[in-house]
């Protein structure tokens, strides 16, 4: 199915895939990545074929083709001179690499707000765990989807694979591009994998191929099932292991990359398709930001004491600023305003601020002085306002009718605007 089709709830992802019983490894792979980066910079080769590679006449190679570059046959690898054959009337560009690994970022972000389970093979892919129970109690189904279209909200595509593993996810990932999600579910492994070369499967390249096909294995449903004497001259101590893969029956791990132990700061950053003068665009930028920190800190049981604002300006140069809070506090409502009054002694209205970032750090919860008039400390000694609770309530009401049914006037002006990356 493709990723714009979306699901209302998870009673109807479950009516229609079944309760997911079991582990939910996705692989997120972005579509045709760099040349969706050069047609996001560039509305006007959006819809025409882009190539991002080196040159034809020196011998290069093609990066990234965009999918309307793909319909003339051309694809990554391929000698730029035969692509250029192929494509004349093709765009070219060199590619701007420290523009793929902030979007990437950006990405991986999206990937870490939703699973702290996240493990990133390359710039434009990314295994996922979202197993019910490990970390969320959603159907994985619906987190996939919710992926997906955030994905989409910065500007690029993804397609995703979702079944019990690695060796599964990273097959179904590629069934259906762009903007696919393809769901194995749990059980249906094998007739899934059995009729597909063995080819589809990572670890076996030309060489591979051919030797299994000189030993008349040419399915993953043949190599499942071949024995394991055969496969050793291939594959040697490997040759078990590839027995399992190829039956769907691999056990795989997915590291989680933010386990809340290990967590020694949670920022959000965000970078504004154009730059910020206007003193209430910065203000409401900031509090969105806040807003994300927040629910971020909260959901890992997070307090800190130290709210640091970053800033980078259009002429390249950039300020942070910092103050440790007299308690700490997972509350938006008490860290933004700091975060204001910070803003005050590095900013004044009329500069151009192309990024902003805020972030909360220090979580030792020892300690604590005097709070401010309209605040108070709860028994963990975390400082609240009296603006938490609906802070917590609209979370509750984004995680059940989705992230757009509730929310400030703030975030309007911003929704097409910028792009984000979330840390902790």
């Amino acid at each position: 199915m493709k990723g714009e089709h979306t699901y209302d709830s998870d009673a109807f992802a479950s009516a229609l895939f079944g309760a997911w019983s079991g582990p939910a490894i996705g692989l997120l792979d972005l579509d045709a990545f760099f040349a969706s980066v050069e047609q996001l910079d560039h509305p006007e080769w959006r819809g025409k074929p882009v190539i991002v590679g080196g040159d034809p006449e020196s011998r290069g190679v093609v990066s990234t083709a965009s999918y309307e570059a793909r319909t003339f046959g051309v694809h990554s690898a391929m000698p730029s001179a035969q692509a250029k054959r192929l494509c004349p009337h093709a765009i070219w560009t060199h590619g701007h690499f420290d523009r793929y690994r902030e979007m990437s970022a950006n990405v991986m972000a999206v990937l870490a707000d939703e699973t702290p389970y996240v493990d990133q093979v390359s710039i434009d892919e990314a295994f996922f765990d979202v197993s019910p129970g490990r970390y969320s109690s959603e159907s994985p189904v619906v987190i996939c989807q919710r992926i997906s279209r955030r994905v989409s909200e910065l500007g690029v595509t993804c397609s995703i694979g979702l079944g019990c593993n690695k060796t599964v996810a990273k097959i179904a990932s590629e069934r259906d591009k762009p903007r696919g999600l393809t769901v194995i579910v749990p059980g249906t492994e094998a007739g899934f994998l059995a009729p597909l070369p063995v080819r589809a499967m990572s670890g076996i390249g030309r060489s591979g191929e051919a030797a299994l096909h000189q030993a008349g294995i040419h399915t993953l449903g043949q190599l499942a099932a071949a024995d394991e004497q055969v496969l050793s001259p291939i594959f040697g101590v490997n040759a078990g292991l590839m027995k399992l893969r190829a039956a769907g029956r691999e056990v795989s791990m997915v590291t989680p990359i933010d386990a809340p132990d290990e967590v020694k700061s949670v920022s959000n950053e965000r970078t504004f398709g154009t730059d910020l003068t206007d003193r209430d665009d910065v203000d409401a930028a900031i509090a969105l930001l806040g807003e994300s920190v927040g629910r971020r800190l909260r959901r890992h049981g997070l307090a800190g004491r130290t709210v640091t604002l970053k800033l980078k300006f259009s002429y390249g140069k950039g300020r942070t600023i910092q103050r440790k809070l007299a308690h700490p506090t997972d509350d938006e409502n008490v860290f933004v305003p700091v975060a204001l009054e910070l803003l005050d002694s590095i900013w004044f209205e009329g500069m151009h601020i192309r990024l902003a970032g805020l972030g909360m750090s220090d979580f030792d919860m020892s300690g604590g002085v005097q709070t401010d008039l309209f605040c108070e400390v709860d028994e963990r000694g975390v400082q609240t306002s009296d603006r938490r609770e609906l802070s917590v309530t609209m979370e509750k009401v984004r995680e059940k009718f989705g992230r757009d049914a509730v929310g400030f006037g703030r975030a309007a002006r911003f929704d097409s605007d910028i792009v984000r990356r979330d840390k902790s």
